[in-house]
């Protein structure tokens, strides 16, 4: 299994407001090795990567479910639930959803996380 990681911050609300001003005025340039993917908090982190849903990314990179159907069957949450975790995965970058006829295939895009947090502003 090859590695894939991604960076990830966390960073206020307000904070994430300004440091995007910043970007967007050119006051500021990301370096390429700043997180790409930002949490409110370490709660919304923990939430996001709880232990059922790193479990969830575990089974989907191993074994390659072809359908939402098939990943119930192979976790035993029901497809509603897995369909709302997965949104949320995705909006995060951690997976990618793609549709193939009838069916939306979940794929992996990270298996490892970096996270970079502090308490001042530093990124703005």
């Amino acid at each position: 299994m090859t590695s894939r990681i991604l960076y990830v911050g966390i960073m206020s609300k307000a904070d994430y407001i300004k440091r995007t001003i910043a970007i967007a005025k050119g006051e500021y340039k990301p370096k390429a090795n700043e997180p790409k993917v930002w949490f409110e908090s370490i709660k919304s982190l923990a939430q996001v990567l709880s232990n059922e849903n790193q479990e969830l990314l575990k089974i989907i990179d191993e074994k390659h479910p072809k359908s939402l159907s098939e990943l119930e069957s192979l976790t035993g949450r029901k497809k509603s639930n897995l369909s709302r975790t997965l949104k949320t995965l995705e909006r995060y970058g951690i997976v990618e959803l793609q549709k193939e006829k009838n069916n939306l295939i979940p794929k992996v895009n990270a298996t490892d996380f970096r996270v970079e947090f502090g308490f001042g502003s530093s990124a703005a």
